[in-house]
């Protein structure tokens, strides 16, 4: 397995479709997960680390293992099936669960999980940005600097 950073989420245009993109701790390609527009505001507000005036189903999941005396340990992208990535929640007791990657990733962000996908997925989805193309990536994280979790509730 693989550990991942979360670099950010951002919507495409035209198609207006959340994307969270991963890329390896120790490495140099890219992983890019479309997702739906909840978690995508479930993402950015953790990285924001902007609490909501309510809390949302992650934070939840968060209060619920943390009154439980289980923590997340970690989350795994196992697979990826017909265009569909799949993950694993990893609990400190041992457990497992199957989750999609795009709630897991919320929940990571607000546990302190690590994030991890499996070689064979990176290998299949990933994508590597060459050395030119850095400022690609640059512009990408500049754009996140410039939004804020309420853009993502936008979409019609």
């Amino acid at each position: 397995m693989l550990q991942m950073e979360v670099v950010g989420v951002r919507v495409e245009m035209p198609t207006n479709q959340p994307i969270v993109l991963l890329k390896e701790a120790h490495g140099e390609r890219f992983l890019p997960i479309w997702i739906g527009m909840t978690e995508a505001t479930a993402i950015a507000l953790a990285q924001a680390e902007e609490p909501p005036p309510r809390p949302l189903t992650h934070d939840l999941f968060r209060d619920v293992l943390s009154a439980l005396g289980v923590g997340l340990r970690a989350v795994n992208i196992v697979a990826l099936r017909d265009g569909i990535f799949f993950a694993d929640l990893v609990f400190s007791n041992g457990v497992e669960v199957s989750a999609r990657p795009s709630d897991s990733i919320a929940l990571a962000l607000r546990t302190g999980a690590r994030i991890f996908a499996s070689e064979e997925v990176v290998q299949e989805a990933g994508v590597v940005i060459p050395d030119d193309q850095e400022d690609e990536v640059e512009k990408f994280r500049e754009f996140l600097d410039t939004i804020s979790p309420e853009d993502f509730g936008r979409a019609g």
